[in-house]
């Protein structure tokens, strides 16, 4: 009696589940392809962007050796058509060193480079850090001493990655200056900074001897 109640059970499944089929089959149908097609087009985007990344990465790796080779304006021009088309990683990069290019023929329109990628939100922390940094220092070089102290200070404030270096050049520069209270006062920094590498603050030490002689370095 158990196996005909059995049989009865499963006829009854069978029936709901071909009338469910056939009431739903089109949806069923319809979102199985739509499954299918989301899946195959994701796989696409994968291997399209990772087949952009390895073109991007070739052309950036030529236009660095290009730079090593000494041919800055090669060099340069293959970086900024690189930076208008590649992934955002590459392209990030990209518009980082045509701006280190530039620095060496223009360098107001590295800074302004810098500038843009500083402000750029969609640009990784790290680099953007890094365009301020090298902004600073090529304003250092540029010899634009209140342009120079904007850009400097904020990055040599507690907390900064880059605050050693920063310190380091502020007091350097304060020093070819002769302005000895500003060199002490940053290469003091360094010096009570436990974060401070060792080597940077072994040299803030020697150069405050000079600032403490009160003999500032000849620019």
């Amino acid at each position: 009696m158990s196996d005909f109640f059995q049989e009865v059970d499963e006829e009854v499944r069978r029936e709901k589940a071909e009338l469910f089929w056939k009431k739903h089959q089109n949806l069923i149908i319809a979102v199985a392809l739509a499954i299918v097609a989301a899946t195959a087009g994701w796989r696409f985007y994968q291997f399209y962007e990772q087949r952009k990344a390895e073109e991007a990465g070739g052309v950036y790796e030529t236009a660095i050796t290009l730079a090593r080779e000494g041919k800055a304006d090669e060099a340069e021009k293959s970086l900024v058509e690189l930076a208008a088309k590649a992934p955002g990683g590459y392209r990030a990069l990209a518009r980082l060193r045509a701006a280190d290019l530039a620095g060496k023929r223009a360098p107001k329109d590295a800074l302004r480079l810098y500038d843009e990628i500083a402000a750029d939100a969609s640009v990784d922390a790290s680099l953007r850090e890094a365009a301020k940094l090298r902004a600073a220092i090529l304003a250092a070089d540029a010899g634009d001493a209140a342009d120079f102290a904007r850009r400097a200070e904020p990055l040599a404030a507690d907390g900064q990655p880059f605050r050693a270096s920063m310190r380091e050049l502020i007091g350097v520069k304060a020093l070819e200056a002769g302005d000895l209270d500003r060199a002490a006062r940053y290469l003091d920094m360094i010096v009570t900074d436990d974060a401070s590498p060792a080597a940077l603050r072994q040299r803030a030490d020697l150069l405050l001897g000079l600032v403490r002689s009160g003999k500032p370095t000849q620019g």
